[in-house]
């Protein structure tokens, strides 16, 4: 895989799980990263530790965002690569779901992932050189495939997949260089899950099921993810726009994965 290049990356949701992990993955590389989310003290502890930078962003707001980029790129003089990594889950079925969860699930993963796109175009089509960058929308399984306990997660996330190509449809036609494509974890070892786990009448049971039904026999790791992200991030990954990359040990291959 060829060197990034010291690019500029911005990753939402960055200051825990595969977020913290993608940020650390591009620090790894010498890239610039700017860590954004609303965990303020775990995201300033790991951006000291990456000589990375923090923002508070919550993504759901507009003019929080345009600051977001505004101000990297006027530390940094451009904006490579956006990784829309922020996601909440609320369980529930169709019959259970709460409106206010559900309303919260989609103005998170769906609302913060457009305006992510749309805030990381405005930029990267006026970098210096001309239009150029990626954007990496962090999906799911989820959204490939129903669940019947996650009526607003999965709408969400099957949501994120068709944003996803309609964004890289619309950069392909008018910038050509600037490539969108959505990364799809299956069951993966984050404290998002972990807390599912502990919220459920046997965490112990409900970890070692979700181990027990991958075919590689463990769930995924943050790191893991992060190395796929990192590829979609570079040159290597030139042709690549608009597809899903599933990250998921196979999961998805299995005839009946729940």
């Amino acid at each position: 895989m060829s060197n990034l290049d010291s690019k500029v990356c911005l990753v939402t949701g960055g200051s825990s799980g595969i977020g913290a992990a993608v940020a650390t993955a591009f620090a790894n590389r010498g890239d610039r990263v700017v860590i954004a989310d609303i965990q303020d003290d775990t995201g300033i502890s790991l951006a000291k530790t990456l000589d990375a930078d923090y923002y508070h962003l919550d993504v759901t707001d507009l003019m929080a965002w345009t600051d977001c980029v505004d101000n990297t790129v006027s530390k940094f003089g451009r904006l490579d690569v956006v990784v829309n990594n922020a996601g909440i889950f609320r369980g529930g079925t169709v019959e259970e779901v709460d409106l206010a969860d559900w309303n919260h699930v989609l103005a998170v993963n769906v609302t913060g992932m457009m305006f992510g796109c749309k805030e990381a175009i405005r930029i990267m089509k006026e970098n210096p050189g001309g239009p150029a960058g990626s954007i990496i929308n962090v999906s799911s399984i989820a959204g490939l495939r129903g669940l019947a306990s996650g009526v607003a997660y999965c709408t969400s996330k099957g949501a994120s997949t068709l944003l996803t190509k309609s964004v890289a449809l619309h950069c392909a036609r008018e910038y050509k260089t600037i490539r969108c494509n959505s990364v799809h974890p299956g069951a993966i070892d984050t404290p998002m899950n972990q807390a599912a786990f502990d919220a459920s009448a046997d965490p112990k049971g409900m970890r070692d099921f979700f181990e027990s039904i991958q075919p590689i026999g463990r769930m995924i790791t943050a790191k893991e993810v992060a190395d796929g992200v990192v590829f979609l991030a570079s040159d290597d990954a030139s042709s690549i726009n608009g597809t899903e990359l599933v990250i998921d040990g196979g999961w998805m291959a299995a005839p009946n994965p729940l």
